[in-house]
C-alpha cells in the first residue's frame, strides 16, 4: 500500500514538472531534451555538419534535439532496448559494450565521429551507491569508446552521479581530454544526484 502510495505521489509531481509539460507540448520524448539543449546553448558544440553518437539514446530525446540542429551530417543511436523511428537518426539495438554492436558503431562512423553523447544509466536498484557505481561505470565505458572514435576537436558529453566513482571518471577524463567540465543543468531535478561532464579535444598519449 505504502509503495503504492509512493508511486502515485511521483506520478502526481513528475506531471506537475515545467519540462515534463513542455516536452509534451514541444514533442519531445523525454524531459531530458531540455538538459542537452541547455548543454548546447552553454558549449555551443552541435553544428550542422557532424557526424554524432547518442548511446543510451531511448526513448529518443536526445537524438530529437540533435537532429533539429544537424543538417548535413549523420546521427546513430544505440540502446539495449528499442526506440521508435526518428527520421533521418539510423538506430542499432544492442549493448555498445559488446564486441558485435561496438564494431556496428565503428564501421558506421568509419572510424571517425564529431560527437559522442551518452545519457546512459543502469536499472535502478534502489541502493542509490550502487546505482551511483554502475551508472560510473557505464560512463567510463563510453569514454573509453569515445577515445577511439572521436577526431581529434571532438566531444564527449555523458551523464554521471556524485558518488565514489566520480573522482575516478573526473581524473581519468582530464588524462584524455584538453577541456574537461562538470555541469548540472536546470532542467536536472534539484534533488538528483545526477552531472553532467562535458570533454572536448582528444589528448594525445
Amino acid at each position: 500500500m505504502k509503495k503504492k502510495k509512493i508511486s502515485k505521489n511521483w506520478l502526481v509531481k513528475h506531471k506537475k514538472d515545467r519540462f515534463f509539460k513542455q516536452s509534451k507540448i514541444q514533442g519531445f520524448r523525454s524531459r531530458s531534451a531540455f538538459k542537452l539543449i541547455e548543454m548546447n546553448k552553454k558549449f555551443k558544440f552541435l553544428k550542422k555538419k557532424l557526424s554524432l553518437l547518442d548511446l543510451g539514446s531511448c526513448p529518443g530525446g536526445w537524438s530529437q534535439v540533435a537532429k533539429k540542429e544537424i543538417i548535413n551530417g549523420k546521427i546513430l543511436a544505440v540502446d539495449i532496448k528499442s526506440m521508435e523511428k526518428i527520421n533521418n537518426v539510423d538506430f542499432i539495438k544492442g549493448d555498445f559494450r559488446e564486441g558485435e554492436i561496438y564494431k556496428k558503431i565503428m564501421v558506421y562512423f568509419n572510424n571517425k565521429a564529431d560527437v559522442v553523447l551518452s545519457d546512459a544509466a543502469e536499472n535502478t536498484t534502489g541502493n542509490k551507491t550502487l546505482d551511483s557505481y554502475r551508472t560510473g561505470e557505464l560512463c567510463i565505458n563510453a569514454m573509453n569508446l569515445a577515445k577511439r572514435i572521436l577526431a581529434r576537436d571532438g566531444i564527449f558529453l555523458s551523464k554521471i552521479f556524485m558518488g565514489s566513482i566520480f573522482k575516478e571518471i573526473n581524473e581519468k577524463a582530464k588524462k584524455c581530454f584538453k577541456r574537461v567540465v562538470i555541469y548540472k543543468p536546470i532542467s536536472s531535478k534539484k534533488e538528483s544526484k545526477e552531472v553532467y561532464i562535458f570533454c572536448k579535444g582528444i589528448l594525445k598519449i
